[in-house]
């Protein structure tokens, strides 16, 4: 495990408000030298502590779509599987293993209401899901993921 910092901590909150901003900026935030930040987060990715970089949603595209949790139930054997072809449907944006009645969650985005229902008959086809249940989110009531604008 990598030890981290005050400024490791600092940078690491940085990047994750704007992950695309410049090493020379992130350098003037932190007041130490560009190289500096360059190493550190060649470091941080060696280390795992960042694990990689993605795009998210705007509170525009947000809006439009179709957010829901899918509780899956699936036979143990086959669990290794069914990970790959979730992994492969773009609309999959997360996928936890829990405790309780369920084995996963998984939080689906869609755009339509119909590509939500033909997805869900999909994945409850996979070889291996026993079970699912689903909730389509109506409304977010707090929210301290979302970076601020």
């Amino acid at each position: 495990m990598t030890e981290l910092d005050t400024t490791d901590r600092h940078l690491l909150s940085l990047l994750q408000a704007n992950a695309r901003e410049s090493a020379a900026n992130l350098a003037r935030h932190l007041g130490i030298a560009r190289t500096t930040v360059v190493a550190r987060i060649a470091r941080l990715e060696r280390s795992g502590v960042i694990a990689g970089y993605g795009v998210r949603l705007g509170q525009r595209m947000e809006d439009n779509a179709i957010l829901a949790y899918c509780g899956l139930s699936v036979q143990p054997k086959a669990a290794p599987a069914i990970l790959r072809a979730l992994q492969r449907l773009p609309e999959i944006e997360e996928v936890n293993s829990v405790s309780g009645p369920v084995d996963y969650l998984v939080a689906i985005r869609c755009d339509t209401h119909d590509r939500l229902d033909r997805l869900l008959d999909e994945i409850g086809m996979l070889d291996g899901v026993n079970h699912t249940t689903t909730s389509i989110v109506l409304a977010r009531k707090l929210d301290r993921r979302r970076a601020a604008g």
